[in-house]
């Protein structure tokens, strides 16, 4: 009889991968971020951690029961295919709190006190105060997307002060947030907010929720942090509203294309702020997604159970 057979697309350390063996010692273990280490493996693996675009040609010919997604968002992977075949899907979610809510304070506080400004100055040996004068306590900021990121972000926003305005899809209140909206209330959020900052996955629901309409709704003096997806946003229309300054400035993490391509407008805005989709990246990550998700998962897999952290909805895409 072959042995049971999981795929991890990534260079694991020794720790974590006996930690992973220790559970499945009779089971075939393919570890590697080359696609040369797993490529011949997927058409007999049962489990795949790590999902990888390349992966895509020969998943439906496959036997995988399971997939372990190494990152929050799956709008990369093939939703409709992977139904069909039943295949359950967990992410990464909640890996990131930590260094995306201390990259989304990092954007907020650089806008608010011109360090960008004053970086770019620093290059050209400049002496100039560039008008700075706002500060982040007792604003209020709007969290679009009370995940476990959004959780994290109240939680630090109110060691500031601020009052904390939050949308989830449910309405659902939740610790650290003074008054939660659902997405259909957004317009009735956005005037409130001093910073708007976008956590959401990229859903059929969630595509383009940001455009024209929603920059006019903003205070002018309001800044926009975008670390969900790029997609989130009409691009040409954010790059607009801070060329027109409809809104003060924005820290940008995700793009429509990435890498943002050399020609992009935003490039050269002096009221942007861009990371290159690095806001989730930690020392960290490996060590929290396999001990915190998928050992836990992975018990309850060799159980006969469902694995029970961060089960994908298929009909939500989340």
């Amino acid at each position: 009889m072959p042995k049971r057979k999981l795929i991890i697309s990534q260079n694991l350390n020794e720790i974590l991968l006996q930690k992973i063996q220790e559970l499945i010692p009779e089971w075939t273990v393919i570890t590697g971020r080359s696609p040369e280490k797993w490529r011949d493996h997927i058409a007999d693996a049962e489990v795949i951690a790590g999902w990888k675009a390349e992966m895509s040609v020969s998943i439906a010919a496959s036997d995988v029961k399971w997939i372990q997604t190494w990152s929050a968002g799956v709008n990369a992977l093939p939703l409709e295919n992977l139904e069909q075949m039943n295949v359950q899907i967990t992410t990464a979610n909640g890996v990131h709190a930590y260094p995306i809510s201390e990259t989304i304070f990092a954007l907020m506080l650089a806008l608010t006190r011109k360090t960008d400004t004053y970086i770019k100055q620093q290059h050209t040996k400049t002496w100039h105060h560039a008008h700075m004068k706002q500060e982040i306590h007792e604003k209020t900021i709007g969290i679009i997307g009370v995940g476990k990121i959004g959780k994290e972000t109240a939680k630090i926003a109110k060691a500031f002060g601020m009052t904390v305005l939050g949308m989830r899809h449910s309405g659902e209140s939740e610790e650290f947030v003074d008054e939660m909206f659902t997405q259909k209330q957004l317009i009735d959020l956005l005037p409130k907010c001093d910073y708007i900052v976008v956590t959401l996955p990229l859903t059929p629901e969630t595509r383009n929720m940001f455009g024209k309409n929603e920059f006019n709704l903003m205070k002018r003096s309001a800044f926009f942090i975008n670390i969900g997806r790029g997609n989130l946003v009409i691009q040409n229309e954010l790059i607009q509203a801070l060329k027109d300054k409809d809104i003060a400035g924005a820290g940008l993490d995700v793009f429509e294309t990435e890498p943002l391509p050399e020609n992009s407008p935003l490039w050269e805005l002096n009221n942007v702020i861009i990371t290159p989709h690095t806001s989730g990246n930690t020392e960290f990550y490996d060590q929290r997604l396999i001990q915190d998700i998928f050992i836990p998962n992975l018990k309850d897999y060799l159980n006969g159970k469902t694995p029970s952290t961060n089960l994908l909805d298929y009909k939500k895409g989340y």
